[in-house]
């Protein structure tokens, strides 16, 4: 029981958009800041994304994400994890630019093109930006492309040329299936580390049968050469995470999957949601990983050496 599990904190993602709500961190500074102090509640992996700082839209700017992964450093060990999804509005190497500057020890990687439905949300608030409801409304004919080819492109390009490793993240069953073909391909090396990805319209649904299937797949498909953690959209984001440590997983928080802390409370920090999944994970008797531990047991090549340009206060 004191196997140490893997808190993972998504900071802000480009799902949620700043109308709905006040928290979301949209700056270098706010991300950077929400960031130390979910670390410091306890998540040791930061999973980061990058937002225009006057607007709060999602932007793949490899500056923004330079000085928020300076200013994350200078203050903290935790294992700085870059998105290479982006939006379903970028290109692929506007999604990779970032990364292929920075050279993070980890990634995360979309297992497949998909459907992901951000629509319903466009009628529910009032919009303090113009692009808000155009770019939610979007997702009803774009899909958000990640083909085998880009798979390929971005194994080769952050994996083996700048050895980051990968948050591989999985939002079907057929997902899991694309990590086994990789994994025979030698493309992909054990262990692995899936994100369940649960509750996104367009992929599996947020049930406790769904993770249980996807659990049972990836068991039968890659055996012991993986480890897993569960990310479960909005209301079912600790239900689901519970569940997953349970199972012998890790787990993901942060206002990028959910923005509440309670039914109809909104989460006032990324903090908030780590510190309550931190006592739910010590509470069942388990104890949180440190970064170090989690380099060790994902292989993590580590990160660079703390160079002065990374000294941002």
């Amino acid at each position: 029981m004191s196997r140490p599990v893997i808190l993972t904190c998504a900071v802000t993602g480009s799902i949620h958009t700043p109308s709905m709500s006040p928290y979301l961190p949209i700056t270098p500074e706010q991300i950077a800041d929400q960031a130390i102090e979910a670390a410091e509640a306890g998540a040791a992996i930061l999973h980061l994304h990058a937002r225009d700082p006057a607007t709060g839209m999602p932007s793949a700017d490899p500056a923004l994400f330079e000085e928020i992964v300076a200013r994350i450093r200078a203050r903290s060990d935790a294992v700085l994890n870059l998105s290479t999804g982006g939006s379903s509005r970028m290109t692929l190497d506007h999604r990779l630019a970032a990364a292929r500057l920075i050279e993070p020890e980890m990634c995360s990687l979309n297992m497949g093109s998909m459907n992901f439905g951000l629509f319903p949300l466009a009628d529910r608030y009032e919009w303090s930006h113009d692009w808000e409801r155009g770019f939610l409304e979007a997702t009803r004919s774009v899909i958000f492309r990640n083909s085998f080819e880009d798979i390929e492109t971005i194994l080769a390009d952050i994996g083996a040329a700048r050895g980051a490793r990968f948050e591989l993240e999985c939002y079907d069953v057929g997902h899991l299936q694309t990590v086994a073909f990789y994994l025979r391909q030698g493309l992909l090396k054990p262990p692995v580390f899936l994100q369940f990805v649960l509750g996104v319209l367009g992929g599996i649904d947020a049930a406790p049968e769904q993770l249980m299937h996807m659990k049972a797949t990836a068991d039968r498909l890659l055996g012991a050469d993986y480890h897993f953690s569960v990310l479960a959209a909005g209301r079912q984001q600790m239900p689901l995470g519970t569940m997953g440590v349970i199972l012998g997983g890790n787990v993901r928080v942060g206002l990028e999957d959910n923005l509440a802390i309670a039914r109809g409370e909104l989460a006032t920090s990324n903090a908030e949601q780590v510190r309550k999944m931190a006592r739910i994970i010590e509470e069942l008797g388990y104890r949180l990983a440190t970064p170090d531990e989690v380099r060790a047991r994902l292989a993590l090549k580590g990160p660079p050496p703390l160079a002065s340009k990374d000294a941002t206060p």
